[in-house]
């Protein structure tokens, strides 16, 4: 593909068309496009040659040769050739980062998982959090999931990173008080841009919402709230179908929590379960012979949870506390969003059910307006990796008719192959 294809023509918006019919289908022939694209025959056939000319469709065997062959001229058959590149989608969090690689579809193909040298032993908070050490780190985990997928750099047509920093249209984060933001996305889409075709930085709520629309417990709405309950709050918001951002990437950003009775901080839902744990114990209040006295006890929210889970009454009670902060932070986004669904995402979510119990039973008191229902993800820990991969399939679908040259893996196919 030499030169791109202005946007503005009709070839283009027919190209786009049977494109986009193709990436939703499996093998299909112009009669199947046609009835859907809406454009006539020879038109229909033309663009589709011409996807197969620049490597995005195969041509597969005919209906003569496949063995559903009847009478008359056998039809001929196209597919896209998912296999033929593919996207990354990253979650390059402070403590963890996970990347996926999966094939123009969306199907996974490898599964990366490494902490953060903010865990591993790096001296400080802004040494382990350094500019060359975070865009080495981010590379680093990209390039080791492409290998564990059997595939490598020039394979690659799109990547989408999630950062928990706000971020722009651009890819850019916006300057932080502390500079955390400007660590956690230091030009990650320019670093990225350098090597690969189309790149896509988003917040990490955001890509949480994605995945929870597109895969999760939003599918059936049109407006919902995503939280990241871990050990920081994050939200991404969708009103309309529509994802949000704002001009600087804040729609969603829950520092504006400082201020409010009841949350005072974004300190999420797991971060608040084992610190209000470990004060109590301080102060005494365990019950003799708890699970949790004994020595080298783990004290976390998943501890806390499985008590609670189990009938313990301590735990019970932090449980309901937490229901309580859910409910208010969940009504502070239901007043300024209208959703009709707040669902809470992130590694613990499959754990929260006591929780989210709770914070249903006073969620009406929260708000004026109807109250959102409230439910946990099923999408676990990846969820933000799961929509950053989501997304890079979306950036590559709408971005490469633009690109003025394709990864070598799609270079035309012949017929059959």
């Amino acid at each position: 593909m030499s030169t791109p294809i202005s946007p503005g023509s009709l070839r283009r918006a027919s190209l786009d068309s049977v494109l986009a019919y193709a990436w939703d289908s499996e093998v299909f022939t112009a009669s199947d496009a046609m009835s859907t694209v809406g454009l006539t025959r020879s038109t229909t056939i033309d663009v589709t040659d011409e996807l197969v000319g620049v490597g995005l469709l195969r041509e597969l065997p005919n209906a003569r040769a496949a063995g559903d062959y009847r009478k008359g001229r056998p039809a001929r058959r196209f597919e896209l050739r998912a296999d033929a590149a593919v996207v990354v989608g990253l979650d390059a969090g402070r403590m963890h980062l996970t990347a996926i690689v999966a094939d123009l579809r969306g199907d996974v193909l490898s599964v990366t998982r490494q902490e953060s040298d903010a865990v591993s032993g790096a001296e400080d908070e802004i040494e382990a959090d350094a500019v060359e050490r975070r865009r080495a780190l981010v590379e680093s985990v990209i390039d080791t999931a492409l290998h564990d997928a059997g595939r490598d750099r020039a394979e690659v047509l799109a990547v989408c990173v999630g950062v928990p920093a706000p971020v722009n249209a651009a890819g850019l984060s916006p300057v932080h008080r502390t500079e955390f933001w400007a660590r956690m996305n230091p030009g990650l889409k320019d670093l990225i841009a350098t090597w690969a075709p189309i790149v896509r930085v988003e917040n990490d709520a955001s890509l949480a919402a994605i995945a929870e629309g597109t895969a999760g417990a939003a599918r059936d709405h049109q407006d919902y709230v995503a939280i990241l309950a871990g050990e920081r709050l994050g939200a991404g918001v969708v009103v309309d179908g529509r994802l949000l951002r704002g001009a600087h990437g804040g729609a969603g950003e829950p520092v504006g929590f400082d201020h409010v009775d009841g949350v005072h901080g974004a300190y999420g839902i797991g971060y608040r379960l084992a610190e209000w744990a470990r004060i109590s114990i301080a102060k005494g209040e365990l019950p003799s012979g708890h699970p949790l006295a004994a020595s080298g006890a783990t004290v976390d929210a998943k501890a806390v949870l499985r008590l609670a889970g189990a009938g313990d009454a301590w735990a019970g009670a932090l449980t309901e506390r937490a229901g309580a902060l859910l409910a208010r932070i969940a009504g502070i986004y239901g007043t300024f969003y209208d959703p009709s669904l707040v669902v809470v995402s992130g590694a613990i979510s499959g754990s929260l059910d006591p929780v989210i119990a709770a914070a249903r039973r006073r969620i009406p008191d929260e708000l004026d307006l109807p109250a959102p229902e409230i439910s946990a993800s099923s999408l676990g820990a990846d969820v933000v990796a799961i929509g950053a991969t989501m997304a890079a399939v979306e950036a590559a679908r709408t971005g490469v008719l633009e690109l003025a040259e394709l990864p070598a893996g799609l270079a035309p196919a012949a017929a059959g192959t």
